[in-house]
């Protein structure tokens, strides 16, 4: 894939990054480590390969937390508002960018969903609910 340049940030906006490099997969991830982690469903992320990331705004406020019997899973956050932010993973010598801090269109849509057979129950299963663009009437 060639190489892009992707754009985030966290919720408060303290911290901002910029990642240049070669786009390799774009999940949605079930797994129990990313529901805990993003309280949400499942995560979302992309990694990138020969990626750099360079740190415009906030490095000093990154704080970063290893799961201490898993052997890849790491979360770097900021330290104001807890939001998860890009990450160099060594194991895999790659960048991963949590989709959801991006500040910029993704030039791919997600590839596949992983650990599936360990979502919850409630989640993406019931394509029928009602969607609205923003919160629902009272």
């Amino acid at each position: 894939m060639n190489e892009v340049t992707l754009n985030g940030s966290c919720l408060c906006g303290a911290v901002r990054y910029e990642v240049v490099g070669d786009l390799q997969r774009f999940y949605h991830c079930h797994c129990s480590r990313c529901r805990k982690s993003s309280g949400t469903g499942h995560a979302t992320n992309l990694m990138l390969a020969n990626a750099r990331i360079l740190f415009s705004h906030g490095e000093a406020l990154l704080k970063r937390y290893k799961v201490p019997d898993a052997e890849r899973f790491t979360r770097q956050f900021c330290s104001e508002c807890g939001s998860s932010v890009a990450r160099f993973v060594p194991e895999i010598n790659a960048v991963v960018v949590p989709a959801g801090s991006l500040d910029c269109p993704v030039p791919i849509q997600p590839q596949a969903r992983v650990f599936w057979d360990s979502r919850a129950e409630w989640s993406c299963g019931d394509q029928e609910l009602p969607r609205f663009t923003e919160y629902p009437p009272a």
